[in-house]
Parts: structure tokens; C-alpha cells; sequence
């Protein structure tokens, strides 16, 4: 690829936005790699002349960090720092034209599936034979899988399907090949991901297979923990949690997005699922999976909610003592069924419910964590900060779960797993010392 500077090319690729957008910048960084193209993720020297954009296009404010971080590319383009920029992700597929307009200093946009396309702008071609061959962004002791793109749900606040289509899964085979090749250069846990777990199978196989796709993932040797996130609560196939039960390296733990516990709210949102089936649903997990760490998701300020559903979903939370929880304020996104409705709930108003809510869930958390003071958990080491390391047993997830924090004289290798003694618990983090 020609370019102002005669030094040999070499690519920053910052992704923003969720795991599933990593997954694509793992992949696309392979590609270039195997093109003899020198490649990072969020290089900090800044010694790089061209940027890829890896943008999400979910909610209004990962639109705005999105846009703000594109601004701060061109404008180092403009300085003279950069010699291209390039945009990809779901908010250059789902607003292409208007950015078009709106920034015209980025050099290219391409679309969420439009990996060859990018590779052309580099004069370098998309090799199929690189199954599953990406350049990690995470530590290696850990990786996300994605085992399909898109969703054939119709969530009326999601406007994921109108970026990554309908749901599309890759075979058994080919993401049994991936996690294999990902354990052979170190990985020792793999996160399942896609926009909706649960469906895995429907449209190649014509039934869920998720679970023969567990156990064939749990066969593979030095691969210690499986994750699974994104689960669908309506229709949740619960021989999953047999597998889970029957297979050690596949965690204690399950990713179960609800969005909210009204009836009212449920059946806004069209999710296909009613307040009754949910508890029904969490009560058959817990009996068959006993000690289960459940996480979940929920929305404030959907459009029509009141004071009254909140109130609701409070006293569904103070009842299940869920684990994990996040909360996401609505936004409101032009393309989606929801969009039809007002927004009638101002965004001072929705952080006052999200904080509301989650307070409460801090109590339960804090009440939760009290109840591992003594206890001792295998602990895999993610990284060392301050002088202290910091861990997460399996029950907590990369960045979105607790961490332990673990004192030690000795030097512990990152990735390694231990087995620790929790002496404190607070709010959301846990301290231990290792058993040896």
C-alpha cells in the first residue's frame, strides 16, 4: 500500500465497544499478520501511520465515544501523525452514508462483515485457511470464542440485528479447531460469546447444540474453564446445565440477560418471556446446578416504565440475589420497534433508577461476598498491579465480575491457578492469601 512515508506500514487497530467487536479485531489482526503487515491493538508509542477503527454502534454512548475516538484519529491525520484511518464496526455499518458526509478525512468505512474489503485497502488477500488464527488482544491465558454473528430475536430496544444480521452459526467443527488452536498457544479460558448463546445450532444443525458443542469444547485437553455468556432466558434449553454439571472445566456460571422483571416491561421490550416463567426458569437453574453464580443485565427507563415497575424489579432482585448484575440506561435507537414509542423518561430520571437499582444490588453483593469469608476458591491469576496480584475465581467473569485480590511474597505467574483463602470481602472485590 502506498503511502506518504517510505518506512514500512504499520497498523493500530482500537476497538471499542464489546467483546464480539474484539473477536473481529483478533481476527483482522491475523489476517494482516499473515500478509506480512505489521500490526497492534491500542499501541500506545504511537509509532503506527495507519488506524482501524473497531466502532459500536449500540447505545447512545458508545455512538458518542465512537465518533469522539474517529475526531481524535483525524484530527492526528490532519497533524500530519497519521497517514490513513480507516473505520469498520457496527456504527460505520449501520450510519456509513452519514459519516460519510459528516467526516470525510477518514480514508475508507466498511461494514460489519467486510473483512476482504478492509484486507483490499492493504493490497493483501483474505486467507481461509487461517481458521481461528487471530493476534490476541486479551492476556493469553484467556479468550473470548464467538460461536455465531447476528440474532433472530426482536428485542424492541436492540438494534444489534439491524448491524450484524440474522443469526448465523459457525459449525461445531470449525470452533472445536479454534479453541484447539487457541490452547496450544497458551489460552487456559475461553468465553463463549455471541448475541444470543442459546440458539447456537438452530440454523445449520435444525436444533440447539449448544450442549454438544460443550462437550466437545471439554474435551480438549488444557483447556481448564469454559464461560458461557449471553444465554436467552425464554426457551433456555436446561440440558445446558447437565453438561455443565457432568463436565469439570465448564464453570459454575451463567450469563442470563432478563432487561427487567414487569410484566409491563417484559412484554414492551418483546421478550417473549413473563415475570412467572423467569423465576420458574432461575429456580430450575439453581435446582440443578446448586451454587451457581447467576449474572444478568437489566434496562432502566425503557419507555412507559413507571416508578411502580422499577419498584418491581427491585423486589425481584432483593428475591433472586443474583450474583452479577449490570444495568444499561435505555437509548433510543432509530430502527428499532421501540423507537415508535416516546421516550418518556428523562435521562436524569433513568441514571436515578439505574443508581437506585443498583444499590440494592450492592447490598445483596456485599451480603453475598460476607459468605466466602473462609472459604477457599480456585483462583486464576489475570494479572499484578500495585505490587498485589489480582484474580477471579469461576465464578467471575473478565472485567465485568469481582476480582481477588492476593498479597504474595512469592512470584506468582500470570495465567497460573491457585487456590486461595478469602480473608475480606467488600461491595464487588474479594482479598485472599494463597493456600499452598
Amino acid at each position: 500500500m502506498k503511502t506518504k512515508t517510505l518506512k514500512k506500514d504499520k497498523v493500530n487497530i482500537i476497538t471499542l465497544g464489546c467483546s464480539k467487536n474484539m473477536v473481529d479485531s483478533e481476527v483482522l489482526s491475523g489476517q494482516l499478520l499473515a500478509n506480512d503487515i505489521d500490526v497492534i491493538h491500542e499501541n500506545k508509542k504511537l509509532d503506527h501511520n495507519i488506524v482501524v477503527v473497531n466502532t459500536c454502534g449500540f447505545i447512545e454512548k458508545a455512538k458518542e465515544e465512537s465518533i469522539n475516538t474517529i475526531l481524535d484519529q483525524v484530527e492526528l491525520k490532519r497533524r500530519g501523525k497519521l497517514d490513513k484511518v480507516f473505520v469498520t464496526g457496527c456504527l460505520s455499518h449501520r450510519y456509513r452514508d452519514d459519516l460519510e458526509k459528516e467526516i470525510p478525512d477518514v480514508d475508507a468505512w466498511f461494514g460489519t462483515m467486510e473483512l476482504p474489503l478492509i484486507l483490499k485497502q492493504f493490497e493483501a488477500d483474505y486467507k481461509s485457511e487461517l481458521l481461528g488464527e487471530r493476534l490476541l488482544a486479551t492476556p493469553q491465558h484467556y479468550a473470548y470464542l464467538k460461536i455465531s454473528e447476528g440474532c433472530n430475536r426482536t428485542c424492541s430496544f436492540c438494534a444489534i440485528p439491524l448491524m450484524r444480521g440474522v443469526h448465523i452459526s459457525k459449525s461445531i467443527e470449525d470452533l472445536v479447531k479454534e479453541a484447539e488452536g487457541l490452547v496450544k498457544r497458551g489460552v487456559k479460558e475461553i468465553m463463549l460469546i455471541a448475541q444470543e448463546l442459546t440458539y447456537y445450532g438452530l440454523d445449520i444443525y435444525k436444533k440447539r447444540m449448544l450442549p454438544e458443542l460443550l462437550h466437545r469444547l471439554a474435551d480438549i485437553k488444557g483447556l481448564e474453564w469454559i464461560r458461557l455468556h449471553y444465554a436467552y432466558p425464554s426457551k433456555f434449553p436446561l440440558e445446558i446445565l447437565d453438561v455443565m454439571k457432568e463436565r469439570e472445566n465448564i464453570c459454575n456460571y451463567l450469563d442470563m440477560p432478563l432487561q427487567h422483571a414487569s410484566n409491563n416491561m417484559l412484554k414492551a421490550m418483546k421478550r417473549q418471556i413473563t415475570r412467572d416463567e423467569m423465576e420458574e426458569l432461575i429456580v430450575a437453574v439453581r435446582e440443578k446446578m446448586p451454587g451457581i453464580c447467576l449474572r444478568t443485565t437489566l434496562i432502566a427507563g425503557f419507555p412507559g416504565e413507571t416508578e411502580d415497575d422499577v419498584d418491581e424489579l427491585i423486589l425481584f432482585l432483593q428475591k433472586q440475589r443474583f450474583d452479577r448484575v449490570g444495568i444499561f440506561t435505555y437509548s433510543h435507537e432509530e430502527g428499532t420497534s421501540a423507537y415508535e414509542l416516546i421516550d418518556d423518561v428523562p435521562a436524569e430520571e433513568k441514571e436515578r433508577r439505574a443508581q437506585k437499582i443498583m444499590e440494592v444490588q450492592q447490598e445483596i453483593s456485599f451480603e453475598l461476598n460476607q459468605e466466602k469469608i473462609e472459604k477457599v476458591f480456585k483462583t486464576i491469576i489475570d494479572k499484578k498491579e500495585a505490587g498485589r496480584y489480582l484474580g477471579r475465581t469461576e465464578f467471575d467473569s473478565v472485567e465485568v465480575d469481582n476480582e481477588v485480590v492476593i498479597h504474595s511474597t512469592k512470584k506468582i505467574p500470570i495465567g497460573e491457578f491457585v487456590n486461595v483463602k478469602i480473608i475480606k470481602a467488600y461491595d464487588y472485590d474479594l482479598e485472599g492469601e494463597i493456600i499452598y
